[in-house]
Formats: C-alpha cells, structure tokens, sequence
C-alpha cells in the first residue's frame, strides 16, 4: 500500500490514523532519506496515542519516552548510531527490548539496527518527490501486519 501525502499536515494525519491499528509491543522502523517526514509522522502517531508532551526528533538524546495516552510511545532516532564502529551494539545499550512489550517502539534510521527486537514489525517507507510532496508505504514484516493496516 502506498499513498502520496501533499503536505506535513498530510502527513501528520497519516500518523494518527496509523495509531488507530497500534498496540503495546509493537515495533515500527521509520525508513527513508532525510527531510522526507520521519519525524512529522511519528508526530502525529504521538498525536493519535495522546502520549504527553511534543513530539520532536530525539536526535541528540536518541530516544524519548513519551508517557500518558493510550499507550506509550518510545521514540528513537537511529541516525547518529550509523556511523559508530558497533551500531548493533549500541541499539543493545538502548535497552529498547525493556521497553518493547509495554510501548509502541518508533525508531527512525533504523532499518537493519532494530529488526532484531522482534520476530514481526512494520515498515514506514517515506519518500519525498520532487514537488515536495511525500510517498508513504507501509510494509508489513511478519505477523498481522498487512491485516491490521489494509484499512489506513
């Protein structure tokens, strides 16, 4: 499944209707190239969970933990963790398997770092096009995935 979203906001709505089909435990891997709305989608999947405070690129810290709502959200930014010698390593130390059950688990840059943590996962794939506007596809990897977002 694939959708053009025109704008943030587009793309922040996204987010929340994603929400809808999440539950404790799950992990989704935000894929794509910088500036293509990683960090605007999992906004709006903050949104959509309620979770409090803003939800804003953990960048620095490279995770959040967004508590209140529906459920709570772990939001990591893999990016910085690429260029280090043992990035697998480093997801280790995140301790995010701690987490995982509990949590939805959104972690940017972080395909081929985080898809340990669980047998079964969903892919957000953002691309962003030449007129600014955004291509979203989600890929489901395992379990009821494809099931649970036919409907987004």
């Amino acid at each position: 499944m694939s959708r053009i979203l025109s704008t943030a906001d587009d793309t922040r709505a996204f987010g929340r209707a994603l929400s809808e089909v999440l539950r404790p435990g799950d992990l989704v891997v935000l894929t794509g190239p910088l500036g293509a709305g990683k960090t605007a989608l999992a906004q709006g999947v903050g949104a959509g969970l309620k979770v409090n405070g803003d939800v804003t690129s953990p960048t620095f810290v490279i995770a959040r933990v967004h508590r209140g709502g529906r459920i709570p959200m772990v939001h990591v930014d893999a990016y910085r963790l690429g260029a280090v010698r043992d990035p697998l390593g480093e997801v280790d130390a995140l301790d995010l398997d701690a987490t995982l059950e509990d949590s939805v688990t959104l972690v940017e840059w972080g395909e081929g770092l985080v898809e340990q943590l669980s047998d079964e996962h969903l892919e957000v794939r953002l691309d962003r096009r030449e007129d600014d506007s955004r291509v979203v596809a989600l890929i489901p990897r395992g379990g009821d995935w494809e099931h649970r977002t036919a409907g987004i």
